[in-house]
């Protein structure tokens, strides 16, 4: 049920699971890493410049042979050039985020690129159908990151029944149980982000990862709503003084300023306090930091138990 199934024939992977185009933490080593491991790692293209990203897929196919793909957000100012750098490299798998994947579906499809849209509610998730999308993310509000209103409960099997084409599941996956719950609520994959966050092939400062792991269940907050493009991240005096500013009625572009350049303060400089630690509420089930192999291969041999357990608990009735 968890290998061998569409997702897996249509990612051509070992494990029905994608890690989350995470922006300035998914890069090649990442990717590579988590496409080692026999799911499949995404280079998150994010506002890079063009010379920038194509060495991080150039350094990406050096570290792997198997498939690995590249995460636009199509909002980015510079989607249209990771768009075209995927077309030029041929990458095999596309996801995209934060708007309607038409152009991409119409640039790549023919070269033969898997797009995968990640999408919020059942009606992005049809009309990403009809535009030809292989596959749908089904991504929940308890991700991180940038984010929709539906929970992954609710999300996932409304979009099931919506849809022919498979659906992976994403937001508030961090464990087994999680995987097994995805595959119940009518999901033929996962996608995981924070938990990659503490993989110890992931480059982010140590500081990011210790606040993941130190985070507890209310540790996230949701910033941006007044602005229609909600992120959630993990508590600090960031998010305090984003939430000041919201509840003060503050002009769009003062609050817009004060994330400039946050991402990167605590992806590469570690700082807790003022960096934007973007994280799902996931991150309170993160304990450790880990080689990439040691987390898929633990996610889905816990998932199996879980399942095999449910089937003996009902045919035990």
């Amino acid at each position: 049920m968890i290998r061998n199934n569409r997702v897996c024939e249509l990612l051509g992977t070992e494990y029905p699971l994608i890690q989350g185009g995470m922006a300035w933490v998914a890069n090649a080593s990442l990717a590579a890493a988590v496409s080692n491991a026999g799911g499949v790692g995404l280079i998150a293209a994010g506002a890079s410049p063009a010379e920038v990203l194509e060495q991080e897929i150039l350094k990406a196919r050096s570290l792997t042979d198997k498939p690995f793909g590249l995460n636009i957000m199509l909002m980015s100012p510079t989607a249209p050039d990771a768009l075209e750098l995927a077309a030029k490299h041929r990458l095999r798998i596309v996801a995209t985020g934060a708007g309607s994947p038409g152009k991409v579906l119409e640039r790549l499809k023919p070269l033969g690129t898997i797009v995968i849209p990640v999408i919020a509610s059942v009606a992005q998730a049809k009309r990403a159908e009809k535009q030809g999308a292989d596959a749908v993310v089904a991504e929940g509000t308890e991700a991180g990151g940038h984010i929709g209103e539906l929970t992954t409960m609710v999300l996932t099997p409304q979009i099931a029944s919506a849809v022919k084409i498979p659906v992976i599941a994403a937001g508030g996956i961090a464990d087994g149980r999680g995987v097994a719950a995805a595959f119940a609520l009518g999901a033929e994959g996962v996608q995981l982000g924070t938990r990659f966050i503490c993989c110890s092939e992931c480059t982010v400062h140590p500081n990011y990862k210790q606040a993941v792991i130190d985070a507890r269940d209310r540790s996230t907050a949701v910033t941006g709503q007044s602005l229609g493009h909600p992120v959630r991240c993990l508590r600090n005096r960031l998010t305090a003084e984003f939430e000041r500013l919201e509840a003060e009625g503050a002009p769009a572009e003062e609050i817009e300023k004060l994330g400039m350049g946050k991402l990167r303060a605590a992806v590469v400089d570690g700082d807790t306090e003022w960096g934007s630690l973007m994280s799902g509420q996931s991150a309170a089930m993160v304990n450790d930091v880990l080689p990439a192999r040691e987390i898929v291969r633990g996610l889905f041999d816990e998932a199996r138990r879980v399942l095999h357990g449910i089937r003996d608990a009902a045919g035990a009735e």
